[in-house]
């Protein structure tokens, strides 16, 4: 009997962890891997030695937006911090900002030093 709850214990344990990790990985949102892939290559069209974009997660904000930039509709923004990797290596962070269209389309995807 001691056996069958000790297997159980662990099983639970075991279960808890996964849920704790599972949820510790941010859910992947379309908007900001359009934003990333698009960003990543408007990069390296302006320069070639760029290998690499990576968001920060934490810092970035995705929000929803019923506006428009001239007559061209603007659905979601994400704003937050960028790092640019040159050569395999990474510097500070960039800030970042995409602009999202109908159908999750790019517009604009923008960087600046801080």
């Amino acid at each position: 009997m001691n056996i069958v709850k000790s297997v159980i214990c662990a099983a639970g344990l075991a279960l808890i962890s996964f849920n704790a990790q599972a949820q510790d990985k941010p859910p992947a949102d379309p908007a900001v891997d359009a934003c990333k892939s698009t960003g990543l290559l408007a990069l390296q069209e302006r320069s070639p030695e760029i290998t690499d974009l990576v968001l920060d997660m934490e810092s970035l904000a995705v929000s929803k937006a019923d506006t428009k930039v001239g007559d061209v509709p603007v659905k979601t923004v994400v704003l937050g911090e960028a790092y640019i990797s040159r050569k395999q290596q990474t510097g500070k962070p960039d800030r970042f900002v995409c602009l999202l269209g109908e159908k999750g389309k790019v517009l604009l995807t923008f960087f600046t030093a801080q």
